[in-house]
């Protein structure tokens, strides 16, 4: 009975150091595992408000993923970006490799041009797409001294200049159901699509300057940048959320046969509402802008309060000429009231400042299409359209 306790016992010691080593063993490789998988996934740079937008740094380069914003369950793009300086570093996953600081880039829109000029780095600019949009000076005297190169319009831009210019990469704003941007996409030059504008709200849009900080080299700027403007239309909104009054807004009229008016989700939809007013679209959710025949505006809005006309002429438009652009015009609310608002983007800086700096335009908005907070600061956008 002892000898058959004793076996008994060494049967059970050695069945718990069995079970111990596996458990340890286990133990170690799942920590293991969990520190390889923290180093894989990379260090997730928080995004506050960009919703398109997914940033990781690594040790030797940073992932940058762009959603697809017409089919938010697709990639758009993936770039890798690697110091210029460095060597190339092994093992880095799929994506377009982009070596950074950028210092020759083909910028296709007035937008990013003038952001990127915002940044310091004017200098990384090498050609452009729709120079007669340019309001800027110092891009205006770059393009007259031939140091920036134009290189056409976007929808068709020359292709021998492009060749000759040997961009870095080629930044445009993609669309819904594009080819690849035809034969510009064959001339094997990076591609950065900037579908900052499909983003559902004015501070997600505007936070992709930190991206843009990223390629070149204005990472902190961009921060400061984009933390200033966010303070800033924080407080506007607040202001706006408590007043009673909310008026209805229209926004831009007739274009061709069709008449675009912002989506629900769409930046200028959330800066109506942001600025104390009623969206009369918001029942299309659609991040963009939604065109719709200048009939079907008139019978959903025909009561809208306030209306900001943006255009571009050298002269002024007056209530009367906006009255004959179209038939609709002047039966709505906002025309027979007075209250319409125009915007000369042909000397008015609207779209250079405005899409990374909404809370300029928000402050404008606000004080507008609220008399009641008595302002006597002029606005910087929009005047009353005599």
């Amino acid at each position: 009975m002892i000898v058959e306790y004793r076996l008994e016992g060494k049967r059970k010691m050695r069945i718990f150091l069995t079970l111990f080593i596996v458990v340890a063993f286990l133990a170690s490789c799942k920590g293991s595992h969990a520190s390889s998988s923290a180093e894989g996934e990379g260090e997730v740079l928080p995004m506050k408000y960009a919703e398109n937008l997914t940033v990781r740094e690594f040790p030797d380069f940073t992932e940058v993923t762009v959603r697809n914003p017409w089919d938010t369950l697709k990639t758009l793009q993936k770039y890798i970006l690697v110091e210029r300086d460095s060597e190339m570093p092994a093992g880095l996953p799929e994506g377009t490799i982009i070596k950074v600081p950028v210092t020759n880039a083909l910028v296709y829109s007035t937008v990013h041009n003038s952001l990127i000029t915002e940044l310091g780095a004017i200098d990384a600019i090498g050609g452009i797409c729709n120079s007669k949009y340019v309001n800027g000076k110092e891009l205006q005297a770059r393009l007259a001294s031939g140091r920036i190169v134009d290189c056409g319009v976007s929808l068709s831009p020359d292709l021998e200049k492009i060749i000759k210019l040997k961009p870095q990469v080629i930044m445009l704003s993609p669309f819904e159901n594009n080819d690849k941007y035809a034969k510009v996409g064959e001339l094997g030059i990076p591609i950065i699509e900037c579908a900052d504008y499909m983003e559902t709200s004015p501070l997600g849009r505007a936070e992709w300057v930190r991206f843009y900080g990223m390629l070149f080299g204005k990472q902190d700027v961009a921060d400061k940048m984009f933390a200033e403007t966010e303070s800033n239309y924080l407080k506007l909104k607040q202001i706006a959320n408590g007043l009673a009054i909310k008026p209805k807004v229209i926004i831009d009229q007739r274009y061709g046969q069709v008449w675009n008016v912002p989506g629900g989700v769409s930046t200028m939809g959330r800066l109506i509402e942001d600025a104390g007013g009623i969206n009369p679209f918001a029942s299309y959710e659609r991040s963009g802008s939604v065109p719709l025949a200048p009939e079907k505006v008139l019978a959903e809005a025909h009561d809208a309060d306030v209306w900001f006309v943006r255009y571009n002429q050298e002269k002024d438009k007056s209530l009367r000429e906006l009255g004959n652009d179209a038939p609709v015009n002047s039966q709505f609310k906002a025309f027979k009231d007075g209250r319409v608002y125009g915007c000369n983007t042909r000397y008015v800086n609207f779209y250079e400042e405005t899409p990374f700096h909404p809370d300029l335009i928000l402050e404008d908005m606000v004080h507008l299409m609220h008399p009641e907070l008595s302002s006597s600061a002029p606005a910087r956008y929009y005047s009353l359209m005599q």
